[in-house]
C-alpha cells in the first residue's frame, strides 16, 4: 500500500499560521476547531535564546488508534494512499477516536454530532493539487506526498518526535520533519 503523507520543515517555519489560516478556511471549521495547529516553543536566555514551531495535523499514522477504536468502522484507512479518513455518515459522535489520537488531530463537530479531522484535502489531491496548508505556506516549508518519496528528497528528517509527541513506535505516524536542534527530545 503506498502511503501519502506531510514533510515539515522546521529549520524554514516562521509560525505566520497561513498553513492554518488556509484549512480552516478550506473545511469551513466552526471556532474553536482547528484541523492544522501551530505550536511555538521558546527557551532559553540572552545572549543564547530560541524558538521553534510546529506545524500539525492528522499524521495519517501506519498503526492508526483512533482507526482501531472506531466501534462502527466510520474512521478508516485507504488502502490506494494509506489517508486516515471519516466517514460522517457512519459516525454516531461516540468520540472514541478522538480519545484515541495522540496527536490531538480529531475534533467532535458538535452541530453535526459528528467527528471531523484532516482528510489531506482528498479532493484536491485526487485532481493532482497539494492540501491547501501546504500551497499557502509562505516559506515551502510544508510537503505532501508519497512518503517514501519525501524520504527521498529529505534525506535529513526523521519520523516526527518532537516535544510533547509520543514515541514514533505507538501509531507510525506518515510526519517527516527537519528538526531545528532545540526541538530534539
Amino acid at each position: 500500500m503506498a502511503q501519502k503523507g506531510f514533510y515539515y520543515d522546521m529549520t524554514a517555519c516562521v509560525g505566520c499560521k497561513a498553513c492554518y489560516i488556509a484549512c480552516k478556511d478550506k473545511n469551513d471549521l466552526p471556532l474553536g476547531v482547528m484541523y492544522r495547529n501551530v505550536y511555538t516553543f521558546e527557551g532559553g536566555r540572552y545572549p543564547k535564546p530560541w524558538i521553534f514551531n510546529i506545524s500539525i495535523s492528522c499524521n495519517h499514522c501506519s498503526d492508526p488508534r483512533c482507526v482501531t477504536n472506531c466501534p462502527t468502522g466510520a474512521s478508516y484507512k485507504r488502502e490506494e494512499d494509506g489517508l486516515v479518513l471519516v466517514d460522517q455518515e457512519a459516525c454516531i459522535g461516540c468520540q472514541y477516536c478522538v480519545w484515541s489520537c495522540p496527536y490531538g488531530a480529531r475534533h467532535y463537530l458538535e452541530e453535526q454530532g459528528v467527528v471531523g479531522k484532516c482528510n489531506g484535502c482528498v479532493d484536491l489531491v485526487e485532481r493532482g493539487q497539494n492540501p491547501a496548508c501546504v500551497d499557502a505556506c509562505v516559506m515551502r516549508a510544508l510537503e505532501f506526498g508519497d512518503l517514501d518519496e519525501l524520504k527521498r528528497r529529505h534525506p535529513e528528517a526523521e519520523v516526527f518526535t518532537s516535544w510533547g509527541a509520543p514515541g514514533a513506535e505507538l501509531t507510525g505516524p506518515s510526519m517527516l520533519v527537519t528538526l531545528k536542534p532545540q526541538a530534539r527530545r
